[in-house]
C-alpha cells in the first residue's frame, strides 16, 4: 500500500476535519432511524395491517445493497474536489426528498412516500460509500480510530435522535414541521464540508483501473479471508443480544416507556460515550490489541447476562447490564471499523469498506433472525449461553490473529 501524501498534522485543522465528518456521519443516520421507527407508529395508528408495515423493512435495502454502485464512486472520485462534489450532489438530492415527502400524507400516498424514502436512502448510501473513501484517503492511520470513533458517535447519536427525541417532537408538532427540519438539518451538515480547504489525498496509481465488478474481486485477495472470519465472528456474541433485548425488557416486566428509555436513551447514550472511548484506547493501544481487549469485554458481557437470567435482578443491576451490552457494542464498532479501513486496496477505497461493512450488517440480520428462534427453543437462557459460546469463538480468534500478525512482523523486521 503506498504511503500517505498528506498529513493532517495540526490540533485545530485535524479537530475540524474530525467535526466535519462526524456531521456527514449524522446527517445518515438521524432520517434512517426516524423512518425506519416513526413511520411504523403513524402506519399503525391509521390502522395499516401488519403486513403493509413489514413492506417498511425494504427502505433498509439500498444500505444493504450499496456495494452494488460503490465502485462507480471509487471511479469517479479522485481528487478531494471531486469527493466534495459527490458527497455534496448526494446531500441535496437526500435533503430535497424528504422535503417532498414532508408535504405528502402517508395515508393517501402510501406508495410514493415508500418509494421516495427509498431513493433518499439511495442518495444517503451513497453519501456514505464517498464519506468512507475520502476518509480513508485523508486521515493518517494513527488518527483513523479518532476518525472511525465520529462515524461510530454519528450513528449511535443519529439513533438516539431519530429514533427517540424526533418521535417526542412529532406528537407536538406533526409530520410536515418534523421532516421539514430534518431536510434542513441534512444541509446544514454539509455546511463544514464546503468550508475545509482541499487536501492532496493519497495518490492513486495511474494504472488502477476500477471495475463495476471490483466489490467480488476484493475477496480474491490473499490472506482476506482472515479479516472477512473476523468481521462474521466479532459480533456474534453481543448482536443476539441487542436483538432480544427489548423483548426480554418487556419480560421482566417493564413498561414500553420505560424500555424505551432504558434502551433506547440510557444504552444508545452509553454507545455513544464509548465510541469515543473506544477511539482513544485503540488509538493508543494499536488495533491489535484493541481487537483482543474489546473481545474480551464482549465475553464478559455474555457471562454476566448468561448468569443474570438465571437470578433474580433489580432495575439497578437491568440498567447496569443494558449499559455494557451499548458499551461493549460502542467499543466493537469502533474497532470494526478501523480494522476495514486497514483492509482497503488503493483506488478502491469505497468498495472495499462498503463490502466489509455490508458483510458485518448481514451478519447481524441472521444472527437475530437465529436469536429469535433460538431464543423461542430454549429460552433467555439458552440465547444467553449461545452467546457466550459465540464471543468466547470470536475471542479465541483475534488473540490468534494478533499472534499471527506479530509473527509476520517479526519476519519482516
Amino acid at each position: 500500500m503506498e504511503e500517505y501524501t498528506n498529513h493532517i498534522s495540526e490540533p485545530k485543522e485535524k479537530v475540524l476535519h474530525l467535526g466535519t465528518f462526524f456531521f456527514l456521519y449524522i446527517a445518515q443516520s438521524i432520517p434512517m432511524s426516524f423512518f425506519s421507527t416513526a413511520i411504523q407508529v403513524l402506519m399503525r395508528e391509521s390502522d395499516f395491517s401488519l403486513s403493509s408495515i413489514a413492506m417498511l423493512q425494504i427502505i433498509k435495502l439500498p444500505w444493504v445493497l450499496k456495494f452494488l454502485w460503490a465502485p462507480l464512486v471509487d471511479k469517479q472520485c479522485r481528487t478531494m474536489a471531486d469527493y466534495k462534489r459527490f458527497i455534496i450532489s448526494s446531500e441535496l438530492l437526500y435533503a430535497g426528498l424528504i422535503f417532498i415527502v414532508a408535504w405528502l400524507d402517508l395515508s393517501t400516498n402510501f406508495l410514493l412516500v415508500i418509494t421516495l424514502i427509498v431513493l433518499s436512502l439511495i442518495a444517503s448510501a451513497t453519501q456514505d460509500i464517498a464519506t468512507d473513501a475520502l476518509a480513508v484517503r485523508l486521515f493518517e492511520r494513527e488518527d483513523k480510530s479518532l476518525l472511525n470513533s465520529m462515524q461510530s458517535m454519528g450513528s449511535f447519536g443519529g439513533t438516539l435522535v431519530g429514533g427517540g427525541v424526533l418521535l417526542l417532537i412529532l406528537s407536538l408538532y406533526g409530520w410536515k414541521i418534523v421532516l421539514s427540519c430534518l431536510a434542513l438539518f441534512v444541509l446544514l451538515a454539509i455546511i463544514p464540508l464546503m468550508f475545509r480547504q482541499n487536501k492532496p489525498l493519497r495518490a492513486r496509481s495511474e494504472k488502477v483501473k476500477v471495475h463495476w465488478a471490483d466489490f467480488a474481486y476484493f475477496f480474491a485477495q490473499r490472506g482476506i479471508w482472515k479479516q472477512v472470519l473476523f468481521l462474521v465472528l466479532y459480533y456474534g456474541g453481543i448482536v443476539g443480544t441487542l436483538s432480544i433485548l427489548r423483548p426480554y425488557l418487556v419480560d421482566s416486566g417493564y413498561s414500553l416507556k420505560e424500555i424505551g428509555f432504558m434502551s433506547g436513551v440510557v444504552g444508545t447514550f452509553t454507545a455513544f460515550l464509548a465510541s469515543f472511548l473506544s477511539g482513544l484506547i485503540v488509538k493508543r493501544v494499536g488495533i491489535g490489541k484493541a481487537r483482543i481487549l474489546f473481545a474480551g469485554l464482549i465475553v464478559f458481557c455474555a457471562l454476566v447476562f448468561a448468569y443474570c437470567s438465571r437470578i433474580a435482578v433489580t432495575t439497578f443491576m437491568i440498567y447496569a447490564m443494558i449499559m455494557l451490552l451499548w458499551g461493549s457494542y460502542g467499543m466493537a464498532t469502533v474497532v470494526v471499523y478501523t480494522s476495514s479501513m486497514e483492509c482497503v486496496r488503493t483506488g478502491r477505497e469505497g468498495t472495499d469498506f462498503t463490502v466489509q461493512t455490508v458483510i458485518t450488517h448481514l451478519m447481524g440480520i441472521v444472527i437475530a433472525v437465529l436469536s429469535g428462534r433460538i431464543a423461542d427453543l430454549w429460552g433467555y437462557s439458552g440465547l444467553f449461553y449461545v452467546e457466550v459460546f459465540l464471543a468466547t469463538l470470536s475471542f479465541v480468534y483475534v488473540c490468534w490473529l494478533g499472534r499471527k500478525e506479530r509473527v509476520l512482523s517479526h519476519k519482516t523486521d
